[in-house]
């Protein structure tokens, strides 16, 4: 194989935070930490592995926020205290020895926790039982359980717990907040999970506002100086075909939207990127991202494991591409492209029985 993809090893800066190539990692949850929410050695080496093998941008998993709803794993890691936070300094320095960048993820888990060690019940926009089952190999077993309604004052808690946890961990190099997949605040953008009659509930604009002013009060909590993202996605790990109902209509008010809250970049996630978003739409939900958010870095993501795909994406208006499992299954995939090698198949076997590092994931 040889790859003659030149733009994907140009070089990209996202505020003043230079990248090497186009490359990122996705985050992935693994189900790691340690009981107590803390990061640790396991995972320092799991992620300095990237940087190790060429990836410009490292985004971690999804660190839940507060010590109320948001946690959704067991073994999840958190930045809901400053104990918390202090341990993810090894992780940082891990992937900045290799000339990485790392960006955390803050999520809520909202209605789709599977595990709390603060709450005994889980908390979402409306009492709706999610769909689907919870998901085995992140020691879920059965249906998820029907979450109470927030009140005003949790989601008050809600704001403050991604603004907080961001402030906490100021010594990472950038932040992405989770508003897709289904957790918390894609719930609060979903006509199916979102009932309510307040501000917060009804039409598409009111219920994107959670995610916009949690970006808004995250963004002028750290300044401008440090790069912020959110994640957007239409499937949900819960309903992985879900499509929004407005079609492109719904794509241009959530874009213009979060362009309008001040994050730098979006990260765009669909089962396979480079398709039409909509049956009746020739454009993906890239390309979307791009006319609607025109000034906003796009990140995209969703099977781009192969050089071709991943051109169709940088053509339809991506800056940098995301690799989740590819890159599990090889670390070093920016160099391979690079230099023209093959890459390892995709090895789904290290996400069961439970999707937690393996030994053989912590060294390439």
């Amino acid at each position: 194989m040889t790859v003659q993809r030149t733009s994907l090893f140009t070089k990209y800066e996202i505020k003043s935070k230079n990248l090497q190539n186009r490359f990122a990692v996705a985050p992935m949850t693994r189900v790691s930490a340690n009981k107590d929410g803390s990061a640790n050695q396991r995972m320092a080496q799991y992620y300095q592995r990237f940087a190790t093998g060429g990836f410009s941008l490292v985004i971690t998993e999804g660190v839940y926020t507060d010590d109320m709803f948001s946690q959704g794993y067991k073994c999840q890691p958190g930045l809901s205290n400053a104990s918390q936070a202090k341990s993810w300094q090894q992780v940082v320095d891990s992937v900045h020895s290799h000339s990485g960048m790392i960006f955390a993820q803050l999520m809520h888990a909202g209605a789709l926790s599977q595990h709390n060690k603060y709450v005994n019940h889980t908390a979402g926009p409306s009492s709706v039982q999610p769909l689907g089952q919870q998901l085995a190999f992140y020691y879920g077993n059965g249906p998820y359980p029907t979450p109470r309604a927030l009140t005003e004052s949790d989601i008050s808690t809600v704001i403050d717990g991604f603004v907080e946890s961001a402030v906490r961990a100021i010594n990472i190099a950038g932040f992405e907040i989770h508003g897709a997949n289904g957790y918390l605040l894609d719930q609060f953008m979903t006509e199916q999970t979102n009932r309510r009659h307040d501000k917060w509930g009804g039409s598409l604009q009111n219920r994107i506002a959670l995610t916009f002013e949690v970006c808004k009060k995250v963004r002028e909590a750290l300044g401008e100086q440090i790069p912020l993202g959110v994640r957007i996605s239409q499937g949900k790990v819960n309903d992985y075909a879900h499509k929004w109902a407005g079609g492109e209509k719904d794509a241009e008010i959530i874009f213009g939207t979060l362009a309008q809250a001040g994050v730098d970049y979006i990260h765009v996630t669909e089962y396979e990127a480079w398709k039409p978003a909509f049956p009746d739409s020739k454009s993906s939900l890239i390309a979307l991202a791009k006319r609607y958010a025109p000034d906003v870095t796009i990140i995209g993501n969703g099977a781009l494991h192969e050089p071709g795909k991943a051109e169709l994406v940088m053509n339809d208006g991506a800056d940098i591409i995301a690799l989740g499992k590819a890159a599990l299954s090889n670390a070093d995939l920016p160099i391979k492209w690079q230099n023209g090698q093959s890459i390892n198949p995709i090895n789904t076997d290290m996400l069961n029985p439970i999707a937690d590092l393996k030994d053989y994931e912590l060294t390439l």
